[in-house]
């Protein structure tokens, strides 16, 4: 998957990384090759949470069908 991400140097010299479809994806680094990398973990965080929110929620409707497709 591709994301675009939006970093900028703040006034305190970190360096902020912000994924903008997916809302409060934030990291940051010292560096940005670090907030880089801080934002892909961020990323596959963000991911896995809002999965399994959605697996939580299947559960409880009896009409829903649950699979797995890979993008």
């Amino acid at each position: 998957m591709l994301f675009n991400v939006k970093i900028e140097h703040s006034e305190d010299g970190w360096y902020v990384a912000e994924v903008p479809a997916l809302p409060g994806c934030v990291s940051q680094g010292k560096t940005e090759e670090e907030a880089i990398e801080n934002i892909k973990e961020a990323i596959t965080a963000w991911l896995w949470a809002e999965n399994q929110k959605t697996h939580s929620a299947a559960q409880w409707n009896n009409e829903c069908k649950e699979i797995i497709v890979a993008v």
